[in-house]
């Protein structure tokens, strides 16, 4: 398939997905989205590839929302009036929805800018990695709006709520290093590392046993809501299908045999 506003390419069963608007700061659109949506439910039915690696081509991740174009064509409601929710629930939240949902780990490579709904859609990958001129911007109090693409349910379990709050509140850059210290992201690396280190990451999990991974990818994003009970239950539930598979009887080979286990995902 053809996109207008992202790359898409496979190297040694990674799919990176590239958000290509360069000349605007990769600045979100509907299309955009829409786009990416696809290429990760193209990547998911992909049974040779393992994980993903979303990043921005340019001098930055995403400035957020491309308010420019996106106010051209405001979305409406019945009545006329204007509706940010409506974008929300056409094109964010489903994105947003799906990146939980998939069961292959998605890398988040952030270069320079990532600010707004962009900023919010890379902390909701599952590892996020951040070149060391990287920063974070919740933008969203500048121009009178609320953080949106999961910001208020990310950002206080990241961060706690007075962090998440002084973010919210006053808008202002956090640079890499610090979202790093705080907890927020997994790694921070010299710039011209950010994609060798992204792409090494990616690789490594592709390479891993798939079931555990889909498994340890639910189970903690599902811990979010879970009381201790019911995450006990699930754990139960998950080990037992894990303890079942081809990569479980592969792992315990490899470590009596003291070799590096080769998984099949299966």
């Amino acid at each position: 398939m053809d996109y207008k506003t992202i790359l898409y390419g496979v190297e040694d069963r990674v799919a990176c997905i590239r958000l290509n608007r360069p000349k605007a700061l990769n600045a979100l659109t509907p299309e955009l989205l829409n786009e990416v949506r696809d290429a990760l439910a193209r990547a998911a039915a992909d049974a040779q590839i393992g994980a993903i690696v979303l990043t921005g081509e340019g001098r930055g991740f995403s400035s957020g929302a491309d308010l420019v174009a996106n106010m051209s064509n405001p979305p409406m409601d019945a009545d006329g009036k204007l509706d940010l929710g409506l974008a929300l629930e056409t094109t964010y939240n489903p994105l947003i929805e799906e990146m939980r949902a998939l069961p292959k780990p998605i890398v988040c490579a952030v270069n320079g800018i990532a600010a707004g709904a962009a900023a919010n859609i890379a902390l909701l990958a599952d590892l996020t990695i951040a070149a060391r001129s990287a920063y974070f911007l919740q933008a969203f109090v500048n121009i009178g709006l609320i953080p949106d693409a999961g910001g208020t349910w990310v950002l206080p379990r990241l961060v706690g709520p007075q962090r998440a709050m002084g973010m919210a509140l006053l808008g202002e850059r956090l640079p890499a290093e610090t979202a790093h210290q705080w907890g927020m992201i997994w790694d921070v690396v010299d710039d011209e590392q950010l994609m060798p280190a992204a792409m090494q990451l990616a690789t490594r999990l592709a390479y891993g046993p798939a079931m555990a991974i889909e498994r340890i990818k639910r189970s903690i994003h599902q811990a979010a809501d879970s009381n201790l009970t019911g995450q006990l239950a699930l754990e139960r539930e998950l080990q037992r299908e894990c303890g079942r598979s081809g990569d479980f009887a592969e792992g315990v080979s490899a470590f009596i045999q003291k070799r590096p286990a080769k998984f099949k995902g299966c």
